[in-house]
C-alpha cells in the first residue's frame, strides 16, 4: 500500500514525548490494494507512532465510523472489556 501521500494526525493529548500513541490517515480508496478494502471512496489507516515501518490497520469508512461511535459509548473501556472477556469464558 502506498502511504506517501497519507497526513498522518494524532490525538493533540499525545504530547511530543514519543509516548504511546497510535496515527490514522484517510486515504482515497482508488488507492488501496487490501483484499476486501478496495474500491472504497476512502478508507481510513491507523498505525503505530512508534513502529512506523510495520503494516497499518486499514479500515472502510464504516468499519471506521463504527469504530469511533463504539469508543463515544464506552464500548472499550476497562469495564466493558472486562465483561465480555467474562462472557465468553463462560461460553
Amino acid at each position: 500500500m502506498d502511504l506517501s501521500r497519507a497526513q498522518w494526525r494524532k490525538s493533540r493529548q499525545s504530547g511530543n514525548n514519543g509516548g504511546h500513541c497510535v496515527e490514522v490517515s484517510a486515504l482515497p480508496g482508488r488507492d488501496v490494494t487490501v483484499e476486501n478494502k478496495a474500491g472504497e471512496d476512502a478508507v481510513f489507516v491507523v498505525r503505530d507512532s512508534k513502529n512506523r515501518d510495520r503494516a497499518p490497520l486499514v479500515f472502510t469508512r464504516a468499519e471506521w465510523d463504527a469504530f469511533v461511535a463504539g469508543v463515544k459509548n464506552g464500548e472499550f473501556d476497562s469495564a466493558a472489556l472486562l465483561a465480555a472477556m467474562r462472557a465468553t469464558a463462560t461460553l
